[in-house]
């Protein structure tokens, strides 16, 4: 196989006419008639003949001081050519040739930031003492998270809770098996903090101690005990009808189990007891109604406006949970209902409120032998739960 010669000898054949057998005949006329004019030589041109010759031909462009051809050929996506090309360069350049700067690449068009990744919150909802439980994570710098699980009261503040480093993984494994059960919704992390300072805010009012370890989950969420209590909109046209169908609140798995404090059921028996009791003459239906006008009278005495303020609020934070669990008509009559509570006015009275001593007069009837309001549903008596309870999820619930 013939040896091929090197850049210059190879120029000069070009230039001489001497024969070239080991290129073809057409790259040869092609180079030829290019070797004695490489300042006007076309790049595209040049760029498509065998790459001894396109490195003679560079030769030639140095030895003619001559830098078009070079800085042309520089930038092409052939890497032998745009090197022997760069090289011709290095050589103008060393010869004091002025030559252009190559052009620089265009940046990177800037990568789209990735989404920070969401770490969602778990709130249940309230119990009929004002109490639920949240659950708040936080990114650890060494991958995990830790997990800050608090039992909330409306009154009191943070009654419990606990912090404890795990993996992302179970974080969100107790997640989704907690609100795949329907005992909590999700929440922002902010929100879910906020709840957390709010309650916080409870415990100075309330001089309720804090609990271990929650002045450290304060600081870790980046929040203080809050400054303001919380409060609910004023009342809107609409809220009558929904007052007026407060009752139906009491069908909802959660609000079926509320019920007045123990001391409003002992006053519920002794006046079905007075009525059970009395001299007068009354037929069944009689006694009925005049039992059930006295459970709605301590209804309204119960019902002060403190009360009035916790219950609306209550209700509020009901509507939300209703309306994250994807139940928005229900959510509306729980809006409504909140808004008069907490505002008033007081007339049309709160159905909720109604129903909610009704299902007192109910638990005391199979006590003294009176029979629930007419119409009403008998519901169950809550059942008793063990302390400490758990979700599937292992979220501790109240």
């Amino acid at each position: 196989m013939p040896t091929v010669p090197e850049p210059r000898a190879l120029l000069e054949s070009l230039r001489s006419g001497a024969p070239l057998p080991e290129f073809s005949p057409d790259a040869v006329a092609q180079a030829r008639s290019l070797a004695n004019d490489v300042a006007g030589a076309s790049a595209s041109t040049v760029e498509a003949l065998p790459a001894p010759l396109i490195e003679a031909l560079l030769e030639g462009a140095v030895l003619a001081g001559s830098a078009p051809l070079a800085e042309a050929l520089s930038q092409s996506h052939v890497k032998p050519v745009a090197k022997a090309a760069k090289k011709a360069l290095y050589r103008l350049r060393s010869r004091g040739i002025a030559v252009a700067e190559a052009p620089r690449p265009p940046p990177e068009p800037p990568r789209a930031a990735e989404p920070a990744e969401v770490l969602p919150a778990l709130i249940t909802p309230l119990t009929g003492e004002g109490q639920r439980a949240l659950l708040l994570g936080r990114f650890l710098r060494g991958g995990g998270i830790e997990s800050t699980q608090a039992i909330l009261s409306d009154e009191l503040g943070v009654l419990e809770l606990t912090l404890v480093d795990i993996t992302r993984g179970s974080y969100r494994r107790r997640i989704k098996e907690t609100r795949d059960e329907g005992l909590a919704v999700e929440i922002s992390q902010e929100e879910g903090a906020a709840l957390l300072a709010e309650a916080a805010a409870l415990n100075l009012r309330s001089r309720t101690p804090f609990p271990p370890d929650l002045e450290l989950a304060l600081r870790h969420q980046g929040v203080q005990p809050a400054t303001s209590g919380p409060t609910v909109p004023p009342p809107e046209p609409e809220d009558v009808r929904g007052v007026l169908e407060g009752h139906t609140l009491h069908e909802t798995p959660e609000i079926s189990q509320w019920l007045p404090p123990e001391s409003e059921l002992r006053k519920v028996v002794q006046k079905v007891d007075e009525i059970a009791a009395s001299p007068l003459a009354l037929s069944g239906p009689q006694r009925e109604e005049q039992t059930l006008q006295a459970v709605r009278a301590l209804t309204r005495a119960f019902f002060t406006p403190e009360l009035r303020q916790l219950y609306g609020l209550r209700l509020w934070r009901m509507a939300d949970y209703f309306e994250r669990s994807g139940r928005g008509p229900i959510a509306r009559v729980a809006r409504a209902e909140a808004r008069r509570l907490f505002h008033g006015p007081e007339e049309p009275f709160s159905r909720f409120a109604e129903r909610l001593f009704e299902k007192l007069l109910q638990l005391a009837g199979p006590q003294t032998g009176a029979l629930p309001p007419p119409g009403a549903p008998r519901p169950p008596a809550p059942p008793a739960e063990p302390p400490g309870k758990r979700s599937p999820g292992g979220l501790i619930l109240p």
